[in-house]
């Protein structure tokens, strides 16, 4: 005879979990690394990633003069397999930038911003959407 309100008690927990949980829906689908904002994915380590319709050089270009903008100051420039890696530092940030060129008309750019152990994935994001405006200003 006690299992009916013990049952209806683990009905009811269940149900209000599931109600309030819904309302995070945005979070979890974020931390899964499938979230967007404006169009950029992000990971759970906090990197920021966007596929652009536009050959590697013209996305170099722009991402140079979202950079340049931003006031931030590329250190370092390097080869990766199918494109490019650029490395730069804005006050205790390191900030490491890769191009990859998945076509003659597409790359793929991921930014991330490293402060010690923790990223920053607010200025890895903020990077890819002044990316996204020096394309369309050339």
């Amino acid at each position: 005879m006690h299992r009916r309100p013990l049952l209806a008690c683990r009905v009811a927990l269940v149900l209000a979990f599931t109600l309030a949980s819904a309302a995070c829906d945005p979070l979890s689908l974020t931390m899964l690394g499938v979230g967007t904002a404006a169009g950029v994915q992000h990971t759970l380590t906090g990197i920021a990633y966007r596929t652009f319709s536009v050959p590697l050089p013209r996305l170099r270009t722009a991402v140079k003069a979202a950079l340049d903008h931003m006031d931030i100051r590329i250190g370092a420039t390097e080869k990766i397999e199918n494109g490019e890696r650029i490395k730069a530092r804005a006050a205790d940030r390191d900030i490491q930038i890769e191009l990859e060129a998945l076509s003659g008309r597409t790359t793929r750019m991921r930014s991330s911003a490293r402060t010690g152990i923790l990223m920053d994935s607010a200025t890895a994001t903020e990077i890819i959407l002044q990316t996204e405006k020096a394309l369309g200003a050339t």
